[in-house]
């Protein structure tokens, strides 16, 4: 449901609803891997095989599910180096750049906290 922003300029969408075409790029966003390949690429652009074993864990497929779908929303850019053997780069995008600030601070606070939530589960516990 979109409604009017306070200024009444532009349009926002009420993310809390169903139909809200916002929910896909939070889904996006706040996927485990789109975060981490987000804060990979702020270090520069970077290949595939160095995304890779920067993010330790993910499965080539995931890896290009994930940067495909970053790349058509405009996070990031694939640039194709005619080169044999072919090199392909991928590099944030100001859209890119402009999403990893609040998921850098969000890392941040994961970084800073999680002592403290797995002290507050093993409490709960």
């Amino acid at each position: 449901m979109a409604t009017s922003c306070p200024s009444g300029q532009h349009p926002h969408h009420d993310v809390y609803t169903a139909q809200c075409p916002c929910r896909a790029l939070l889904d996006l966003l706040a996927n485990k891997w789109s975060a981490l390949a987000i804060g990979a690429l702020e270090e520069g652009p970077q290949r595939f095989g160095e995304l890779q074993r920067r993010l330790q864990g993910v499965s080539p497929k995931v890896l290009t599910q994930t940067l495909r779908r970053l790349e058509d929303v405009g996070i990031l850019d694939r640039t194709v180096y005619p080169a044999v053997p072919l090199h392909v780069e991928y590099a944030l995008t100001d859209l890119g750049r402009s999403a990893a600030v609040p998921l850098n601070h969000l890392r941040s606070w994961v970084e800073d906290n999680l002592d403290h939530a797995f002290r507050a589960e093993s409490v709960a516990g």
